[in-house]
């Protein structure tokens, strides 16, 4: 005798099972048109593999999983498929699902069947895959996958779950009192599977009958049939493994970290109709009872409409509302042409007096009672709060996802308040909101993936032109002198080898090409207009300031020789042109000046001057010796430049070979120029200075020298009006 726990909480309704468990199972003629929805699971849909039009036979797949969580579809009989799309499908939202429509020919014509006759042999992913393929699920409602659950390794304990504790629902009774060999078959290979090293059947004490035939079933093996007492909700997984094992399953845990799995004993029927005759899940026990005829359990094909199934259990009139599962999980049908699928255990036909309206929902009195009834331990009304104002964070935090929506908390509430109600309601924004957020960081990371493609594509787009750049340079340093090639191997850059191996081709080309005349006088245009831009501009300003300072300047160079110079050759040469031009316009001037101012100093003699005649004879001395020096200084400067010139070797400096000989031809044509004009203005001079009388002055022979320039040209400009007045043409 096994020792039993308890759990907390739990109910004890109505029960209501006379009405359906006291008659044999129902064989059901074949309906008109079968609707088979491909959501048979938790899981995704299944993905159809035929086409309408198609003829099928019976146990043929129809439709394949789509993922581990899905199962595969089969023909429930032998027909054509007339249709595949959206179909009125029995769940809580209303919505429709992608669906098959299968017209029977009445024939039952039987694909070849092929079963696992060596399933103890077999592996556990042979295993697994074979039930896939089979189409078996959770028959309790739950509808997840059994391949899943039959993937745990090494376990202590293997649950069979009898108890079938919520009202109205018969079918695992009656499956049990007339099938509890085939049940004790797959619980066989259930535990083979598993490795478990016992097994427990929980059965409530209200199914004797069942209790009985199990053990019968269960003579000479190690299985043991333990009667559990009568509670709701006992059938629940988490309920049933601490009365038969005692071990609670805490939050976040699943069973099999305690070593214990559960299954229910319809789902272990159909393992055995699998694995030992080869029959996918095609059809399943059903219960029909509340306001019909005759209430009983009938095995129906899957895709049966839900109002035909009524019909053959004695509808009297029309349903207006009818439950599918049991009153206190079950939900209403929105549609009665929907048809049945793997998770229809049971159909309700509500009436007035085993369901009358539910009252006016009232404010909750925070009386406890719906935590007193609680099986999970869980605060109800603090969960019912929370998911009224949609703070659903907060409802997590509180362990929502705990709750197993068994309805005790609903049944007991004075307030009549749905609380199961709202906690779906929580339950399915939070999947939707997970279902957005996945899809939202799958998109993110194809992005971010999308991204990382193009860098790299960028990347090595990069990587191979720099390889082939410098192939290609080091191709050309192979060809050039070592000095190239070294600057061609040193730059690691791709981008400077590309203008390394540019300047490379640039210095073979120059050096290929000897210099000529033709390159010495090919310089850059605009190189050569700006040089003599300003050229033109230093004699333009050189001109106007030098017969001011022309004496001064004369004398002081004379007395003391220009030093040298850090002007560089260039600057200098240019020094140099503008001299010359300026020298030459001089000297074309000055005769005309000289004559001029000679004929009106005859015609007009001086003007009577203020100063005395002493200053006078000063005046005149300082000029002539001023004159002679001049003269002397620039008749040895010009002797001086012609013989630098011609005997110098070539400047050292930074240009190159065109641009020193454009800088020597200039200097040269700059001191002939300068030779000749300097002769012409010392002649000029000597003439001035023997016509003028001296002048007595205190002044500074730079200032005598000044007043003698600003008199020369008072008398060019005096002599060049009195020209234009004698001729006006």
């Amino acid at each position: 005798m096994s020792r039993l726990y308890d759990f907390h909480g739990g109910i004890h309704p109505p029960e209501n099972k006379q009405q359906s468990n006291g008659t044999p199972i129902r064989q059901l003629p074949l309906p008109p048109l079968l609707h088979i929805a491909l959501a048979q699971s938790v899981g995704n849909a299944a993905l159809p593999c035929v086409q309408p039009g198609q003829q099928v036979l019976k146990g043929q797949l129809i439709a394949t999983p789509d993922g581990r969580l899905s199962v595969a579809v089969h023909a429930p009989t032998s027909g054509t498929v007339l249709a595949i799309g959206e179909h009125a499908f029995a769940h809580p939202s209303g919505l429709p699902a992608t669906t098959i429509t299968l017209q029977p020919d009445g024939r039952e014509h039987w694909q070849p069947r092929q079963n696992l006759p060596h399933w103890r042999e077999a592996a556990g992913s042979e295993l697994r895959d074979f039930l896939q393929q089979m189409g078996v699920v959770g028959l309790g409602g739950a509808v997840f996958p059994s391949h899943l659950k039959l993937a745990a390794g090494r376990l202590q304990t293997l649950v069979v779950n009898g108890a079938e504790c919520e009202p109205y629902i018969t079918c695992d009774d009656r499956l049990m009192q007339e099938r509890a060999v085939d049940i004790v078959a797959g619980i066989g290979i259930a535990a083979h599977a598993l490795q478990a090293g016992e097994v427990l059947i929980g059965i409530e004490d209200n199914k004797p009958l069942a209790i009985a035939a199990m053990q019968t079933a269960c003579h000479g093996s190690t299985f043991r049939v333990v009667a559990i007492p009568t509670k709701y909700p006992s059938g629940g997984a988490k309920q049933l493994i601490r009365i038969l094992t005692g071990k609670e399953v805490p939050h976040g845990v699943r069973a099999t970290e305690l070593g214990v799995q559960c299954l229910n004993v319809a789902t272990l029927y159909a393992i055995a109709r699998a694995v030992l005759h080869g029959e996918p899940l095609l059809s399943r026990i059903v219960t029909l009872t509340g306001a019909v005829t005759h209430a009983a359990n009938v095995e129906a094909l899957l895709g049966s409409p839900l109002d035909w199934l009524l019909a053959q259990a004695g509808l009297p009139a029309p349903a207006t509302e009818v439950i599918m599962g049991g009153p206190l999980m079950g939900f209403t049908v929105p549609d009665l042409a929907a048809g049945l699928s793997k998770a229809g255990n049971c159909l309700i036909v509500k009436n007035a007096a085993e369901f009358p309206p539910r009252p006016a929902a009232m404010p909750c009195i925070r009386c406890g009672d719906c935590a007193s009834a609680c099986p999970m331990e869980l605060q109800p009304m603090d969960l019912f709060w929370f998911a009224k104002a949609k703070n659903f964070g907060k409802a997590q935090e509180w362990q929502l996802f705990d709750c197993i929506e068994c309805g005790a908390c609903s049944y007991v509430c004075p307030s009549q308040i749905p609380l199961v109600d709202y906690y779906r309601f929580a339950k399915s924004e939070i999947w939707a909101a997970e279902r957005d957020k996945k899809a939202a960081d799958l998109a993110r990371r194809r992005h971010e993936f999308r991204q990382f493609r193009i860098e790299r594509e960028k990347s090595e787009k990069a990587e191979r032109l720099a390889a082939r750049a410098a192939e290609q340079a080091a191709k050309l340093a192979a060809s050039q002198p070592p000095a190239s090639a070294t600057l061609v191997a040193s730059d690691d850059d791709p981008k400077k080898a590309i203008i390394a191996a540019a300047m490379a081709r640039a210095a073979a080309q120059q050096e290929a090409k000897p210099l000529s005349e033709s390159h010495i006088q090919a310089l850059d245009d605009a190189k050569q207009a700006a040089i003599k831009a300003a050229m033109e501009r230093a004699a333009a300003r050189k001109a106007a300031a030098q017969p001011a300072a022309g004496a001064a300047a004369d004398s002081r160079v004379a007395a003391n020789p220009p030093p040298a110079s850090g002007m560089d050759d260039a600057k200098q040469a240019a020094v140099e042109a503008a001299l010359e031009r300026s020298a030459a316009r001089k000297a074309a001037a000055q005769p005309v000046a000289g004559a001029a101012a000679d004929s009106s100093v005859a015609a007009n003699p001086p003007p009577a001057s203020g100063m005395d005649d002493a200053k006078q004879a000063a005046i005149k001395a300082a000029m002539e010796r001023a004159a002679a020096r001049k003269a002397a200084a620039q008749q040895a400067n010009s002797e001086t430049a012609a013989n630098s010139v011609s005997a110098s070797p070539p400047l050292a400096s930074g240009m190159d070979d065109v641009k020193q000989a454009a800088v020597k031809a200039a200097m040269e044509r700059a001191a002939a120029h300068k030779a000749a004009a300097q002769q012409a203005n010392n002649e000029t001079a000597a003439n001035s200075v023997a016509a003028s009388p001296p002048l007595a002055s205190g002044m500074d022979d730079a200032k005598q020298a000044a007043i003698k320039a600003a008199m020369e040209r008072s008398a060019a400009r005096k002599a060049a009006a009195q020209q234009d007045q004698q001729d006006p043409t």
